[in-house]
């Protein structure tokens, strides 16, 4: 049932047609899960719309009603149809709290509020969001007052920003960092023996990382699920413990340690993959760093091309179920591959329609994952942005699992 009322930027009604077209019109990376699993999208009235599945499935509104796919954004299909996707790109229409005005590639994107959304009418009328893409320059501006809101700052920055009378340093807990062991499943590989990998988890200093990098903010788990999530299990962090890596680097049939290739990384988080570096290299286990730009860092890992170890992170949205269905079961768009005994049991929960039971096999997969050392957890990271002294409420933390300010009619400045 879609609520009544809601209306696009143009004018035009939010009707179940745009629901079924903007579904049909995903291309992302889960489309072929979302396609291969509904069997029809139905339309009977322009206020409801049923979508039909060809089996079970427990997480389907989590997968299309969440950043999970993005799926769930609702274009108006009349509009498409009439002005392309190229006129949509450059003259894009929703139906969120704020309408777009302008926007320079790289440069600047310019919103103003829209009065007729069906919430309320934000507060702040104008949003100018602008790309600076070095941080000192971002808490330059920040200290200048030419921006309010200095997203993404990390280390000494914020510790500055932090000192600054009439700044303050908001932290959030929008997404999960962690190593990939991509050659575990490689009978020939050292990573396929469980005690390297145990190995690199022992030698990894996260606590002296976190303080550096986040404030000491940032959360060190021990599970490469996000701990805000659903059927969630709180696994244990390894412990910093050097020697015994190097013991069971040696015990593994390494007593000199081995060359282990390439770490590879998206640039941002290349510092923090290079002190892991360094940590790994002490117990004997030989990397180089290979800093790929996102794009293609992410596309390589989809179609498995990249391999050794890993530097990723990805945001928290969805479920413990989601998130090992894409990254540790096999056939999933992350994964390297899989064992039988947990993709056994990921089949189980997903035709499971008793939430404890669910809850109970999820969590017993997670426990697998982490007595294997399947993964190599790192932190559930924490955004530091940076507010200035207008700022009453920045909308950051208000919406779980974002990173960001949101709901943006709910952002407000203080009072002149």
């Amino acid at each position: 049932m879609l609520r009544k009322g809601v209306k696009f930027h143009n004018g035009d009604p939010v009707t179940s047609e745009d629901v079924k077209f903007s579904f049909e019109r995903y291309r992302g990376l889960f489309a072929k899960t979302l396609k291969e699993r509904v069997a029809a999208v139905e339309t009977p009235d322009p206020g409801r719309v049923r979508f039909v599945l060809k089996q079970p499935w427990p997480d389907f509104m989590t997968f299309y009603g969440t950043r999970t796919t993005g799926a769930g954004w609702i274009v108006p299909k009349k509009y498409v149809e009439k002005v392309g996707d190229e006129g949509y790109k450059k003259q894009p229409i929703g139906a969120g709290p704020y309408r777009f005005v302008s926007f320079t590639p790289g440069v600047e994107l310019t919103l103003e509020a829209f009065d007729q959304y069906w919430r309320k009418v934000p507060h702040v009328k104008r949003l100018v969001f602008r790309t600076i893409s070095d941080a000192a320059t971002r808490v330059a501006a920040l200290k200048r007052g030419e921006v309010d809101v200095a997203y993404l700052i990390s280390g000494e920055l914020a510790a500055d920003v932090q000192r600054t009378p009439g700044l303050s340093v908001k932290p959030v807990f929008p997404s999960n960092h962690w190593l990939i062991f991509a050659d575990q499943f490689d009978p020939k590989s050292p990573w396929h023996n469980r005690r390297v990998r145990l190995a690199a988890n022992l030698a990894m200093d996260r606590k002296t990382l976190n303080e550096a990098a986040t404030l000491g903010l940032s959360k060190i788990t021990g599970s490469f699920v996000p701990s805000s999530f659903d059927f969630y299990w709180p696994a244990s962090p390894y412990p910093h413990d050097p020697a015994r890596a190097r013991r069971l680097v040696a015990e593994a049939g390494y007593p000199n340690g081995f060359e282990a290739g390439e770490l590879s990384c998206d640039v941002p988080v290349c510092a923090w993959a290079e002190a892991i570096l360094t940590d790994l290299r002490a117990a004997g286990i030989q990397l180089r760093l290979r800093q790929l730009e996102r794009a293609p860092l992410f596309k390589g890992i989809n179609e498995k091309k990249i391999r050794n170890l890993i530097y990723f992170f990805a945001g928290a949205s969805g479920n413990a179920a989601t998130w090992l269905e894409t990254y540790a079961v096999s056939g999933g768009g992350y994964a390297y591959g899989g064992y039988p005994d947990i993709d056994g049991l990921f089949r189980e929960q997903a035709a499971e329609l008793n939430r404890a039971k669910r809850e109970a096999i999820l969590h017993r997969m997670q426990q697998m994952i982490h007595e294997r050392a399947m993964f190599a957890p790192i932190w559930d990271f924490a955004f530091l942005h940076g507010l200035g002294p207008r700022v009453e409420e920045s909308g950051v933390g208000l919406m779980p699992e974002w990173g960001f300010s949101g709901p943006y009619e709910d952002v407000k400045l203080k009072a002149r």
